[in-house]
């Protein structure tokens, strides 16, 4: 994405000409990134939005540092990230950027309370704080999402998907960081409870100053929570701007089939709409 409006917020991540190539073999190779540019404007959520395969998540862990770029470079807060082993320097990061997967339970203990998730991430973090203040923050926290000192005792196969999404993310918050990504964070859940996450997301950026990095497929949870929007297929951004104006006058046929195809009230799949707004037979 070009720099947004000089009158708007500052970019607090700036990712530019990032190229990532996976090599599956002798003779095989995925090209998951192709030259990349975008921003996050601080504290406001950029959604990337595609089709599974269209390399958003892989920006998502490049950002984070969970992968690296073979070209190109992520700044975050005007900082350019580089590959590191240090874990001084992998924990700084970790203050900076939290990360929240669709998938919460590979960050849980199955046999242990899910507070003492928590509780590892402020050892992590807050060597300040005694084993008493810490279990004061993790019953903070636990309240700052939705949770009470019973969920925080409970262990994972005692909470509902949403419940343990919410775990997740005061798991990221224990760091106090200033941007989360959220990787198909509330894909996997039931319409009503989504409507709930999303809204405790908001409530949270607003609290705390959060800057989101929204990675999805859904363009139907988009206008809830975003402010501007990134469209990537096969690895590239092929359309970028503000929510209303990607989703209202979306100038790529591919980003208008992505809106047609958005579950909404009433909504049925239309056969051959693919091919019809790509331009192809049916």
């Amino acid at each position: 994405m070009n720099a947004q409006d000089s009158a708007g917020p500052s970019p607090i991540i700036r990712v530019e000409g990032l190229s990532r190539t996976f090599h599956l073999g002798r003779h095989t190779s995925v090209t998951a990134l192709d030259d990349v540019s975008c921003e996050l404007r601080s504290g406001t959520c950029l959604a990337v939005v595609g089709e599974s395969g269209s390399g958003k998540s892989t920006l998502a862990r490049v950002v984070v540092g969970l992968e690296h770029a073979d070209s190109g470079t992520v700044s975050i807060a005007g900082t350019p990230v580089q590959p590191t082993t240090s874990r001084r320097r992998l924990r700084e990061r970790a203050r900076q950027v939290q990360m929240v997967f669709q998938d919460p339970q590979g960050s849980l203990n199955r046999s242990l309370p899910v507070g003492a998730t928590i509780d590892e991430m402020l050892r992590a973090h807050r060597p300040d704080l005694d084993r008493s203040a810490r279990r004061a923050q993790v019953l903070d926290l636990f309240d700052e999402v939705g949770l009470t000192e019973r969920h925080a005792d409970a262990k994972p196969s005692a909470l509902s998907g949403g419940q343990k999404q919410r775990v997740a993310i005061a798991r990221a918050l224990a760091a106090e960081p200033e941007i989360i990504v959220l990787d198909e964070a509330v894909s996997a859940l039931d319409v009503s409870v989504q409507a709930q996450v999303l809204a405790l997301l908001k409530r949270l950026r607003a609290e705390h100053g959060l800057s989101y990095l929204f990675i999805t497929h859904d363009l139907s949870v988009v206008r809830d929570i975003a402010d501007d929007v990134v469209v990537m297929r096969q690895g590239r951004v092929i359309e970028h701007g503000t929510v209303d104006e990607v989703l209202d006058r979306p100038r790529d046929s591919y980003t208008r089939l992505l809106i047609a195809s958005a579950p909404r009230p009433g909504w049925k799949p239309r056969r051959g709409l693919r091919d019809q707004l790509l331009g192809r037979d049916a």
